[in-house]
């Protein structure tokens, strides 16, 4: 993973002009007036009244950037005064976040100090604003297929990167709120960033894609995901977000009437339910649009599923919650076909963000498939507001049972450091900023995990004895090697030795920060390997030391001396656990319940799993079958059967 870096000193792209124009009087009552929204947006977080603190961090925000403005001709302090209405309305959160949001850019702009803010507002504000102040002097921007030559001659190197993301981790661990504020910041610049130049447009963009937006995904905060994924677009592709534009605006017409004649006949058999619900549609992004329309190698013609229903519902009491979502549900899939493989129960299981709903894809009328969402009131207002709406703090620190997940990753990741700078920034990618999967236990319980993750992951996941001792795994009753990438919705069991079984080649089968670290340290004590030399990824797999069994490189087949036998010849399939000497075993039990010889054996060996064949001349089916019986007995082998004709 490269990044890109602008200069080591981040320039700020709302940098306040250097001969401002003093502050009119139009303009005093616009502030006013968007301060007074603030405290509206405040009412409604039902955060208490803390009002006078509020306005005294706008009177210090106010007085502090005086007449100073932004590029654009605004005056600064509406900066400030955007995103505290930002935190408050669209985030949700409380009086401290919002005053922090207030004086965030009093101290990087060299108007106050810390000590000033400090004295002033306590030290869980003043905490905040330094926090803030710390990571924006700092850029993460990621080299990806937007970029151009001239941002490749501006490369930082990985170390310099490693220590920024390092220093944004530190300040997430120590408070949350930090980056929740610096999201919200993030937001109205990409909101204002007409006024920049087309170069400075496309980096902020660039930056945005690459860590805010990944950011705002894993918090809960979607709707802010979804504007800055498209606000990215705008500046970093321009034209093309202007086209997509327009050909959506032409085909929301059509679309309204399509939800008329779609949503009609559910409305009737809704009302019957007695439930009080919203019955409403929604566009797609333009990102998502632009998104699939790259993936997939269509164009906007050959997308037909432009819009997406949402029903949000009251309950009809609390503890019906869930099974009024479920006789919704049967209304629907009462008139309309069901897609069988697209229905996800987030009801049940929740994201990692907490977000809940029953989405269920159906034919529409038009013979198109339409995806809707049933929400409850509750679940609506988390899916909008994010988890970040509901967080409780204890002076500054996230309760255990919001995200932790994702919190716990980070703080995993600062105690287990990788020693080289780009396995880092990799393991910030994979861990921090990808999105996650979900599987289940034999036991039904659900486990989440980042993207890409193997079964082996799954193992140290459940318990580092388990992932030392993991041989192979079970994943949906099928037999699969540890390096197999896990589904979502998969069940995994992982099968396990008496034995340690790790090598060097693990490390690079997993990908969480959890086994990585335990594979290192076991390799470390008990192997002496250097874990510098770990780092680079290594396509080997893994091929074991059977007897007659293939090589990396070549196939071998154990070719016993020619004897005489007779045509009536059986073979026998195997499939299980590479072990040593299985080979052996495999013939001693064959010659313990038979005298026939042995005509053919072909056994593959690959990432600590086998397969193969054995043929011999007999064709009693009470002998084949005790062979059977017997050869999966023996601990490695999964499967023995006789092969089909």
């Amino acid at each position: 993973m490269n990044i890109i870096n602008t200069r080591k000193k981040a320039e700020k792209e709302t940098e306040p002009q250097a001969t401002p124009k003093p502050i009119t009087p139009e303009e005093e009552v616009m502030i006013q007036k968007e301060f007074e929204g603030l405290l509206e947006d405040y009412k409604h977080t039902r955060n208490g009244d803390k009002s006078e603190l509020l306005k005294r961090a706008f009177d210090f925000a106010k007085n502090a950037h005086g007449s100073d403005r932004r590029l654009n001709g605004d005056p600064y302090i509406c900066h400030p005064l955007a995103v505290a209405r930002i935190v408050a309305r669209e985030i949700g959160l409380g009086s401290t976040s919002i005053s922090a949001a207030l004086l965030h850019d009093v101290v990087n702009l060299q108007h106050s100090t810390f000590e000033d803010v400090e004295r002033e507002f306590g030290p869980y504000i003043g905490r905040l604003v330094r926090g803030l102040t710390h990571i924006s002097g700092k850029n993460f921007r990621f080299l990806n297929e937007e970029s151009d030559e001239d941002n490749m001659s501006l490369i930082a190197t990985s170390e310099e990167q490693a220590e920024n993301f390092r220093n944004l981790l530190l300040t997430i661990a120590d408070d949350v709120r930090v980056i929740l504020v610096k999201v919200a910041d993030r937001l109205h610049n990409m909101r204002t960033l007409e006024a920049l130049p087309a170069e400075k447009q496309k980096r902020v963009a660039t930056e945005t894609m690459s860590l805010y937006a990944p950011i705002a995904d894993r918090l809960g905060l979607y709707n802010i995901k979804k504007e800055l994924e498209d606000l990215g677009l705008k500046y970093n592709h321009p034209e093309e977000y202007q086209r997509l534009k327009n050909l959506m605006h032409e085909a929301e017409e059509n679309y309204k009437l399509l939800f008329t004649t779609f949503a009609a006949p559910v409305k009737s058999l809704l009302d019957d339910l007695g439930l009080k619900y919203t019955f409403t549609y929604r566009i797609k992004t333009i990102y998502s649009v632009w998104r699939k329309m790259k993936k997939k190698h269509i164009s906007f013609d050959q997308i037909y599923d432009l819009y997406a229903a949402r029903i949000v519902f009251t309950p009809s009491s609390p503890e019906n919650e869930k099974t009024d979502c479920w006789r919704i549900y049967n209304v629907l899939t009462s008139i309309y076909k069901i897609h069988p493989d697209r229905i996800r129960d987030w009801i049940s299981h929740p994201k990692e963000s907490g977000y809940q709903a029953l989405q269920v894809t159906i034919m529409g009328p038009d013979n198109n498939w339409i995806e809707v969402q049933i929400r409850s009131e509750r679940m609506n207002e988390k899916a909008e507001e994010g988890d970040a709406a509901h967080w409780k703090y204890k002076s500054g620190k996230i309760s255990d049972n919001d995200l932790g997940k994702w919190m716990k990753d980070i703080k995993d990741i600062l105690d287990n450091p990788a020693p080289n700078a780009m396995d880092f920034l990799a393991q910030i990618n994979l861990n921090v900023l990808s999105k996650s999967i979900y599987v289940f236990t034999t036991k039904g319980e659900l486990t989440q995990l980042p993207k890409e993750a193997t079964a082996l992951d799954f193992a140290f996941t459940i318990h580092t004895d388990i992932g030392i001792h993991a041989e192979a795994a079970r994943i949906d009753h099928e037999l699969k090697p540890l390096n197999t990438t896990l589904e979502n919705g998969q069940q995994v069991e992982i099968i396990t030795s008496d034995k340690e079984m790790v090598t060097k080649e693990w490390f690079n089968w997993v990908t969480t920060t959890k086994a990585r670290a335990k594979i290192r340290g076991w390799l470390r004590t008990n192997m002496k390997v250097d874990p510098t030399s770990l780092e680079e990824p290594k396509k080997k797999g893994m091929f074991s030391n059977l007897i007659g069994i293939v090589t990396k490189k070549k196939k071998k087949k154990v070719q016993p001396p020619k004897e005489e036998y007779v045509s009536r010849s059986t073979t026998i399939e195997l499939s299980g656990i590479d072990a040593q000497g299985l080979l052996n075993t495999i013939t001693h039990v064959i010659g313990e319940i038979c005298s026939c010889n042995i005509v053919n054996i072909h056994i593959e060996s690959k990432d600590g799993l086998f397969k193969g064949y054995i043929t011999f001349n007999t064709g009693d089916t009470k002998v084949v079958n005790k062979i059977c019986t017997e050869l999966k007995k023996v601990h490695g082998i999964d499967k023995a059967h006789i092969k089909n004709k």
